[in-house]
């Protein structure tokens, strides 16, 4: 096997991350609207297991990646008069990286890990909302509703979000025009953003550490709509 056609591969494998991204994306949105019809129980741990199962596509997709790719480096850097079988090297090296496999691995996963937060933020907020319309003769309405509604609220703006957006570093949520607009200009300026939320200490925003926080989306859809 030719280094082109193990970098032709190695582009096509890159390729797949997209598809399981994709995949977990789904499952996510399966799995809200599930909370949302107050169908939580089986079903919602049936999305849970789907997004373990693509973490472990995912780590074993990033460990064929890595294997060929130090395959490659390391073979160009030994610079043999004759290339190896690189197919068995690569097996060879993919092999003793799936030796170090654990169950823990995947539940460290990023996107299972924001899945499981989301979730049961979801579950939280929903039920809450329940059992506000259960006991409201019980409680000051105008007081419930302005406490609700402060969540709802992007510091930067301070509208009401439609698309928030949650920084995995600080865990705080603005909407997701605002800030990009915030990083893009700073950028331009090559100077840091600081968390625009008050008392935060966080001083380097990142649009890489920007996540769309779902459940915070559908609960101020479903707040509008009651």
């Amino acid at each position: 096997i030719s280094f082109s056609a193990v970098e032709n591969a190695l582009s096509s494998l890159k390729d797949c991350q997209s598809y399981i991204d994709t995949g977990m994306s789904i499952a996510t949105r399966v799995a809200f609207d599930l909370v949302e019809s107050f169908n939580d129980a089986e079903d919602v741990n049936k999305m849970e297991n789907v997004m373990l199962e693509y973490a472990a596509m995912e780590r074993k997709l990033n460990h064929y990646i890595t294997a060929v790719e130090e395959t490659v480096n390391q073979v160009k850097q030994e610079k043999p008069e004759k290339i190896p079988d690189l197919l068995k090297l690569v097996e060879e090296k993919f092999t003793a990286l799936e030796s170090q496999n654990s169950d823990s691995d995947l539940q460290r996963n990023e996107k299972y890990v924001y899945f499981k937060d989301q979730l049961k933020d979801m579950r939280r907020q929903f039920r809450q909302s329940d059992n506000e319309n259960d006991t409201i003769e019980q409680i000051d309405e105008d007081i419930a509703v302005t406490q609700s509604q402060m969540n709802f609220i992007c510091s930067i703006t301070q509208m009401q979000m439609k698309n928030p957006v949650r920084n995995k570093i600080c865990g705080h949520t603005y909407e997701k025009d605002a800030i990009l607009k915030i990083i893009q200009a700073r950028k331009q300026k090559k100077k840091k953003v600081r968390c625009p939320k008050f008392g935060c200490s966080h001083a380097d925003v990142k649009e890489s550490d920007l996540m769309l926080d779902e459940a915070l989306k559908r609960v101020i859809e479903s707040h509008n709509k009651q």
